[in-house]
């Protein structure tokens, strides 16, 4: 965007940039809601930028059709599940959604990148996986099979959006920085969406799923209007996501002014 700040951008995995936010590494990151708690001491959420939205949450899938009851929790209970990260919103909401539906509780979690997830399933080297992104749109194609949906049960119990990615940026940077790189945030956003053609050659470069039309599957689902502005019902997201985990002891709680901008 003309007259936007300069930035020097690095891609990564999110478990990557989770870890890069606690140890404080960069000016400007994308990472998941669930770290939050972690990281606000020093980092700012910006009221845009980031992936929340409805009918897009994680999945947890199997290499056999769904099982253990109507929620599939049952069939989760001792097994082992590869998940994205531990410091994930997908995770919280999987230990969210695992703590009402699995009786006696998951069995061992292990962490790995989430383009090795579906893989990892249909080799049989896990029982399940929680997968995100456009792995929605093309976890038949490894032969894998829908479990549960995160999201699904998220809004069920809470009428709330569905909070994944979030963007941050460093207080240090000052309140005049902050409210520039959030308008231009806003502004590239709603130029994307007047003109998604100009974008496209970069999305396609980037893309794990090189498919055209998984691509633009993908950005109709998470780039909505919270991409734009959170609003009052995404923060009320991010907060419930944050203060369930809190009471569930996944995180530690957060302070009454910690999402505040800037």
């Amino acid at each position: 965007m003309p007259g936007a700040p300069a930035l020097d951008v690095t891609f990564a995995d999110i478990d990557v940039t989770n870890g890069m936010a606690e140890r404080g590494e960069f000016d400007v990151l994308k990472v998941s809601y669930a770290v939050l708690p972690y990281v606000l001491d020093r980092y700012a959420l910006l009221p845009c930028g980031g992936a929340l939205g409805r009918g897009c949450g994680p999945l947890v899938l199997t290499r056999e059709p769904r099982t253990g009851g109507a929620s599939g929790g049952e069939g989760l209970r001792g097994r082992t599940v590869a998940v994205p990260s531990e410091r994930s919103t997908a995770y919280l909401l999987f230990r969210l959604w695992a703590a009402d539906t699995v009786p006696g509780g998951v069995g061992e979690i292990v962490v790995m990148p989430f383009h090795e997830i579906m893989p990892a399933v249909r080799d049989g080297k896990v029982d399940a996986g929680l997968v995100i992104h456009e792995a929605r749109f093309t976890y038949r194609n490894y032969g894998l099979h829908k479990l549960a949906d995160m999201g699904e049960h998220w809004e069920n119990t809470t009428g709330l959006p569905i909070p994944l990615g979030a963007i941050i940026a460093r207080r240090s940077l000052g309140e005049a920085a902050l409210t520039e790189l959030a308008e231009a945030v806003r502004l590239s956003v709603r130029a994307a969406w007047n003109d998604p053609e100009a974008s496209r050659p970069y999305v396609m470069e980037h893309a794990q799923e090189m498919d055209p039309a998984v691509a633009d599957q993908h950005i109709g689902l998470y780039v909505n209007e919270f991409t734009a502005d959170l609003g009052e019902d995404g923060y009320a997201a991010v907060r419930g996501l944050l203060t369930r985990a809190a009471a569930e002891g996944l995180v530690p709680p957060l302070g009454p002014d910690a999402l505040r901008f800037p």
